[in-house]
C-alpha cells in the first residue's frame, strides 16, 4: 500500500462530501456551522475577513473535477464581494485572503476580465494602506472604540502580500511590488524573534521606522507563540520568495519553520499557543492545515533550489549546505504526520455534516474554542491536493 493511500483515500472523501455540501448551500459566504450547519456571512457581514475562502475551496473542487458547479457558486460569491469595495471600513489589509481566491481565481481559469478588475481593485486598496515612512501595511481600520491602530500590522497580512505581487506582474508595474517587499523586509525584521517564534501584532511609529511594541493578540499573550501565527509566518515568507526569488525570505520561513517543528506535540495535535498552559487543553486545527501547506511548499522550493544551484555551478556551498542540508526532509515529514492526524482524528468526512476540519479556534481568550471554521477546510483541502500533486497555485 502507498505511504499516501491515506489522501488518496481522504481526498476521495472529501470530493464525495463537498458535493453535498454545496447543493445544500448554493449562495452561501460560510464562516463556521452550527450544528454541522453553514452559516452564511452574506449581507451585512459582507466585509468578514474569511469571505474569500470558500470561494477558493470550490475554484480547487472545479480544478480537481471539471464539475461546472463548483465554478458558478464560486463566482456567486465573487460577485457578493463586490459589495465589499464599498464599505471603507471593510477594506483592511485582509484583500488577498478575499480576492485572490475569488477573483484571481476566476481570472486565472477563466480569462473573465471582471474579474481582474475587482482583483486589480482591491489590490489598489491594499497599496492604499502602505504607510511610507514606517514601511509597513496598516491592519485594520476603526474598531469604534479607544484602541489607536494606526500604526498596527499583523503577521496574517504576509498572506496578503500574494495579490500585490499578481498586480505588479499583471500590470507590469512594480510599484505593487516594491510595496510588499518593504512590508514584507519590516516584518522579517520585527516579527521574528531570536528563538524563530513569531509576533502576532507590532506597533509602529507613524512617522519613522521604528518598532514600539508587541500586542499578545489572537495567542496566548505578549511574548508567546501563537500557532497560526507561526503558520503565517512561514507561508507567507515562502509566498514572498516564490514571487520575488530573495532568499532571504526562505531563512525567515525556515527559522519559524524549526520553532514549529520543534514544539508539534507528540500528539501531532497543534494547541493554540505553543507556550499557553497544559490546562485546559485548546486546539487549533486551522494552524495544522495550514503548516501542513507552508512546510509542504518549503521543502520543495529548498529541493528547486538545491537543485538549481547544482545545475548553474553557483558557488554558495555553505548558504546552499544551510538552507538543504535535511531540512526539507524534517519539513515534509512533519507536514505529512500534521495532515495525516488531522486526516484520522479531526476531520469529519460526514456527506450530511457541512464542517470538515473541527475542533478549530479563532483566538485563545475567546469564549468558544474547537469549533469548525471555513479556512481550516480550505487549508486542509489545499495541503491534500498538494500532497498528490494536484490543485492550483492560487497564492
Amino acid at each position: 500500500m502507498s505511504e499516501l493511500n491515506w489522501a488518496r483515500e481522504a481526498l476521495d472523501k472529501v470530493i464525495k462530501k463537498e458535493k453535498k455540501v454545496l447543493e445544500r448551500n448554493k449562495g452561501k459566504i460560510p464562516y463556521t456551522a452550527v450544528d454541522h450547519v453553514f452559516d452564511d456571512k452574506s449581507g451585512d457581514n459582507i466585509c468578514w475577513w474569511t469571505n474569500g475562502f470558500y470561494g477558493g475551496l470550490l475554484w480547487q473542487l472545479y480544478k480537481e473535477t471539471g464539475d461546472a458547479e463548483y465554478k458558478e457558486s464560486a463566482e456567486v460569491i465573487e460577485e457578493k464581494l463586490d459589495a465589499n469595495f464599498l464599505d471603507y471600513n471593510g477594506m483592511d489589509h485582509d484583500s488577498g485572503f478575499k480576492w485572490l481566491l475569488t477573483a484571481v481565481a476566476d481570472y486565472k481559469f477563466t480569462g473573465n476580465k471582471k474579474s481582474r478588475n475587482r482583483a486589480l481593485l482591491a489590490a489598489a486598496n491594499l497599496a492604499g494602506r502602505y504607510n511610507i515612512e514606517g514601511e509597513f501595511i496598516r491592519a485594520w481600520n476603526d474598531w469604534g472604540d479607544d484602541r489607536d491602530t494606526r500604526g498596527w500590522a499583523i503577521i496574517d497580512c504576509m498572506m496578503n502580500l500574494p495579490l500585490l505581487y499578481w498586480a505588479s506582474k499583471e500590470l507590469d508595474d512594480p510599484r505593487f511590488k516594491h510595496i510588499a517587499v518593504k512590508h514584507a523586509n519590516t516584518a522579517m525584521e520585527s516579527f521574528i524573534r531570536e528563538d524563530g517564534s513569531a509576533r502576532h501584532i507590532v506597533e509602529f511609529d507613524l512617522n519613522e521606522k521604528k518598532f514600539v511594541r508587541e500586542y499578545g493578540g489572537q495567542g496566548y499573550g505578549e511574548g508567546t507563540a501563537w500557532t497560526r501565527g507561526q503558520t503565517w509566518a512561514i507561508y507567507g515568507f515562502v509566498m514572498s520568495y516564490i514571487h520575488t526569488g530573495d532568499i532571504r525570505y526562505l531563512e525567515a520561513s525556515m527559522r519559524v519553520a524549526d520553532f514549529f517543528v520543534d514544539h508539534i506535540p507528540d500528539t501531532n495535535l497543534i494547541p493554540v499557543d505553543f507556550l499557553q498552559p497544559a490546562e485546559p487543553a485548546y486546539e487549533d486545527s486551522t494552524a495544522a492545515a495550514i503548516a501542513g501547506c507552508g512546510l509542504l511548499h518549503l521543502a520543495d522550493e529548498l529541493k528547486k533550489l538545491k537543485e538549481k544551484q547544482i545545475k548553474t555551478g553557483e558557488n554558495e556551498q555553505e548558504l546552499l549546505d544551510k538552507l538543504t542540508s535535511s531540512a526539507p526532509v524534517k519539513y515534509s515529514e512533519a507536514a505529512l504526520r500534521i495532515l495525516k492526524t488531522l486526516t484520522e482524528s479531526r476531520c469529519d468526512f460526514d456527506p450530511e455534516h457541512d464542517d470538515l476540519v473541527i475542533n478549530c479556534t479563532a483566538a485563545y481568550h475567546d469564549k468558544d474554542h474547537h469549533f469548525p471554521i471555513i479556512y481550516g477546510d480550505y487549508y486542509y483541502i489545499e495541503a491534500l491536493l498538494y500532497v498528490l500533486g494536484k490543485g492550483e497555485y492560487l497564492w
